[in-house]
């Protein structure tokens, strides 16, 4: 069954390129971005972990870890990480999951029988510290992801965590931002003493209230 918004992120035990990963013992009070790909020596892929490995202090100022996978075996990983580095000039800088079994692949049911019936296709799960799926993402095979946009994702969900905000289209840290309908404006005035542009009384425009103007 796939894996919905709130649901518990599976746990489980698989061989990586940074030795066995027991999955919710790794993760610890992190933010966790698990993402798949379809096979080693893959093109797409190849660019993809790179990004990733160059964006690792990004994804370290926001407490995130990040894991990849693909369905090939250990050995092969391990061979590919030089061509990553080679190609991308970074090196691999996080684990990259050995799922040859596709135990991982059919417990986060990564795998879509009508696109490829072998191999995963390109999934992402975004997972806070208590195991909770926040984000899911699904590309076919032959698109790239953006992992700038899974950073800005990111930044949103720690913040509208920590707030009683929601963020707009296109939203980037320090825009403007949404007091969620579900305060009314007593309440709103005490948590954003500074007022708010009210466009429609469902739709009241704020700076964002952890960063000072």
């Amino acid at each position: 069954m796939a894996l919905r918004l709130g649901d518990t992120a599976p746990d489980f035990t698989q061989d990586s390129t940074d030795g066995s990963i027991r999955f919710h013992e790794w993760a610890g009070d992190s933010w966790v971005v698990l993402f798949s790909h379809p096979a080693d020596f893959t093109p797409v892929c190849t660019t993809e972990l790179g990004e990733v490995a160059r964006l690792k202090p990004e994804f370290d100022k926001r407490n995130t870890k990040t894991i990849g996978l693909s369905v090939d075996a250990l050995d092969e990983h391990k061979q590919w990480i030089g061509d990553i580095e080679a190609t991308q000039g970074c090196a691999l800088n996080f684990p990259l999951l050995a799922d040859s079994d596709r135990s991982v692949s059919e417990l986060y049911d990564m795998i879509h029988p009508n696109a490829d019936a072998t191999s995963t296709v390109r999934s992402v799960f975004v997972i806070d510290p208590a195991k909770k799926v926040r984000l899911t993402l699904t590309y076919p095979a032959s698109t790239g992801r953006d992992f700038t946009e899974l950073l800005r994702v990111i930044d949103s969900l720690q913040l509208t965590d920590g707030y009683k905000v929601a963020t707009p289209v296109n939203w980037r840290d320090g825009d403007d931002v949404i007091i969620v309908p579900s305060l009314d404006n007593e309440q709103a005035k005490e948590l954003f003493p500074n007022g708010w542009d009210e466009k429609r009384p469902y739709l009241r425009i704020t700076p964002q209230p952890n960063k000072s103007r």
